[in-house]
């Protein structure tokens, strides 16, 4: 089978979908990674006992995607067959999910954040205050749990829009919510224009107040926009949804739900082995991490792409013309490898120079430059991975995605990291690359599962 990767009708149908997802995705990086700042300007303390907060949030802001993206593969399917009635039903599902997932997070943190904090406070004498960074966590987690249910709603809202092909209200909605979070951190971080200095606590109101303006223009854009989606026409009538369609996404989408909670509490583990090196590991990371996120667009916006093209793809002719969406997939998958390998060289590029913007010391700062040009090498790999997990989910498959990411990580990532830093004396940055590098064995899972095609599937 060959694959054409310059088909022009194609590469501007990826286009179309991909860089408003990726304006989207950047930005609001882009504005985190000037919250980072901003709050790291603060202090070393401030700056890790939010980068702290942040890991454990990242658990629960996965468990929201994995289990949105689950429904979300029945709304791209629905949408490819032209079944607006599917479309409501599975954004109903979506809206129940985000606010059973918000309540059981928020009683979770409420119960176990101290203990689970405490997992990440090792002393090294590389600067950072145990007592200080755990006020600081503290004080930031509870002002941020106020914006839990506007940012899991804000999710059901987008995730359908994106899955139904419209991706550019979404992108608006982030890019005026990261304005007016950028603006509020400036004010209420600093004591601008008449405000009290609140410090970590004030990054915490702006990201809140922010979540609740791109909730409203979500909600604003669609229900007076039912041409363009008529989904939400009587979508709020009853939430009835037939008993199968349930059954369907339970099966398909409670795998990737458990995958992305263990994937992303597998990240959040590997971040606490590495932090017994250390509070100067974490800082470190925590400033290499947020440079990365603004150069990880590349990939996540294609994989968002492949997700919706393919999820189309198949519910339109998966049956009639499987080899053309198997075409379409290493494209899509090329595509991704290509970008990441230009955004990796324009990371290491910089790695050097962001470091320099925070108020920490220099042996952090030499540190994270280390990791940055690590995830800078490693980006076109990131890619290729993230691409056939994209791809294989599409198509249902959701216990193999599982075993693919979460069952990788747990039994193959955590292990090896556990084991070089508690059993030998390797440097750290070192110790990152080794990890990093039995990811290869991913890559080649994920080559053969796509090339085998076993994801073409019709679930709808």
């Amino acid at each position: 089978m060959k694959t054409n990767l310059l088909d022009r009708k194609f590469i501007s149908r990826t286009l179309t979908i991909a860089i408003p997802i990726m304006l989207q995705n950047g930005v609001t990086n882009l504005v985190n990674m000037l919250d980072n700042i901003m709050v790291g300007r603060v202090g070393t303390d401030a700056m890790t006992g939010v980068a702290i907060i942040n890991q454990l949030m990242f658990v629960w802001i996965l468990c929201i995607f994995g289990g949105l993206s689950g429904i979300g593969i029945f709304t791209a399917q629905y949408f490819g067959k032209g079944d607006n009635k599917g479309v409501r039903d599975t954004f109903r599902l979506q809206v129940l999910l985000s606010l059973l997932l918000t309540a059981a997070g928020f009683i979770i943190l409420k119960m176990f954040h101290p203990a689970l904090i405490n997992l990440y406070m090792h002393e090294d004498g590389g600067g950072g205050n145990i007592a200080a960074t755990m006020e600081s966590a503290v004080s930031y987690l509870n002002a941020i749990y106020f914006g839990l249910i506007p940012f899991a709603l804000a999710q059901a809202y987008s995730n359908t829009m994106r899955s139904v092909g419209e991706t550019v209200d979404p992108m608006r909605a982030s890019i005026l919510a990261v304005i007016v979070n950028l603006v509020g951190n400036y004010v209420l971080i600093y004591g601008k224009f008449g405000a009290p200095a609140l410090g970590v606590v004030g990054a915490a109101i702006a990201t809140n107040i922010s979540r609740f303006v791109e909730l409203g223009y979500l909600v604003i854009r669609t229900h007076l926009n039912t041409k363009k989606y008529p989904f939400i026409v009587g979508a709020y009538a009853s939430f009835s949804v037939p008993g199968r369609l349930v059954k369907n996404c339970v099966i398909k989408g409670t795998p990737l739900l458990i995958n992305e909670a263990l994937w992303s509490a597998g990240e959040a583990v590997q971040t606490q082995i590495f932090s017994r090196r250390g509070l100067s590991v974490v800082s470190a990371l925590n400033i290499s991490m947020t440079i990365g996120e603004v150069f990880n667009v590349a990939f996540i916006a294609m994989g968002s792409a492949t997700a919706i093209i393919i999820g189309q793809e198949l519910g339109a002719f998966g049956r009639t013309d499987p080899e053309r969406v198997k075409r379409d997939a290493w494209r899509l998958t090329w595509y991704s490898v290509i970008l990441c390998v230009l955004s990796g060289l324009l990371l290491f590029v910089v790695s050097g120079i962001f470091p320099m913007i925070y108020n920490t010391s220099g042996d952090i700062r030499e540190l994270a430059a280390g990791f940055i040009r690590i995830n800078a090498l490693f980006m076109p790999m990131y890619a290729f991975e993230n691409a056939a997990y994209f791809t294989i989910r599409s198509g249902g498959k959701t216990i193999i995605t599982f075993f693919f990411d979460s069952c990788f990580t747990w039994l193959a990532s955590i292990p090896l990291s556990y084991a070089l830093v508690t059993f030998t004396a390797m440097p750290i940055l070192m110790l990152l690359a080794c990890v990093k590098l039995i990811e290869l064995v991913k890559c080649a899972i994920g080559a053969f599962l796509m090339q085998k095609g076993i994801w073409i599937n019709d679930i709808t």
